[in-house]
């Protein structure tokens, strides 16, 4: 992964120009008006909270599943996994956080293991809590393998206003839980698959914090039914 400077453990690297982009507006707009010099101060600082790359405290267990993003439980369902992957046909639990202008939108790895595969999908900018953008909107896919020898799939999904996704992954790379690995800007969705039988840890609704959350339990031997009611 490509390495972060200290700057950027306080705001990611890919906010850096947009926040300067908002300064010289600011100070220009600030010399004709005051109104408008606040009102540019104000989007300045929002600019720089939304590109905000906070430190995170990731639980330690191989059989977890972490969330890769800060946001909203927006849907549980089983579906089949996005077909660039060579999932196959099989359903498996799509687990869909949405992310609103105010959240953190550095995405995390869910699961210790290695990346298989990678896949960009260009598409649609449709906003990103409607069912079909899993479908239509551009996408990052990746696959990767636990540790436990389980595939799983994670996607960053662009929004309405969100116009790139930045993935800093590479195939065969080796990753932790909890580590960083892009963002997507200004707003947006991430989608995780993961095998029916995963016992799930949260609900649609529920508030995630992102390299924390546990959203689900990959060891079987506690439960071989997923925790969740389908909707």
């Amino acid at each position: 992964m490509k390495p972060y400077s200290d700057l950027a453990k306080i705001i990611h690297r890919e906010g850096y120009i947009f926040i300067i982009i908002f300064a010289v507006i600011t100070f220009v707009l600030g010399s004709f008006s005051t109104t408008f010099g606040w009102i540019g101060t104000i989007s300045t600082l929002w600019c720089a909270y939304f590109f905000r790359n906070p430190e995170r405290v990731t639980p330690v267990n191989d059989n977890f599943i972490i969330s890769p993003a800060d946001g909203i439980v927006q849907a549980i369902k089983e579906v089949t996994p996005p077909s660039e992957l060579g999932l196959g046909d099989d359903e498996m639990i799509r687990i869909s956080i949405f992310l609103n202008v105010f959240n953190v939108h550095i995405n995390r790895v869910p699961a210790t293991g290695r990346i298989l595969q990678l896949h960009y999908h260009p598409g649609k900018f449709f906003n990103a809590s409607l069912e079909k953008a899993s479908i239509h909107n551009e996408r990052q896919s990746v696959l990767m393998e636990t540790v436990n020898g389980v595939k799983i799939a994670f996607v960053q999904i662009a929004g309405l206003i969100a116009r790139r996704i930045v993935c800093d992954l590479e195939e065969s790379q080796t990753v932790k839980a909890g580590q960083r690995y892009g963002l997507i800007r200004f707003g947006s969705r991430t989608d995780i698959y993961l095998p029916l039988k995963t016992a799930i840890l949260v609900s649609e609704g529920q508030t995630c914090v992102g390299g924390e959350t546990v959203l689900a339990d990959m060891d079987l031997s506690k439960s071989s039914q997923p925790k969740f009611e389908v909707r």
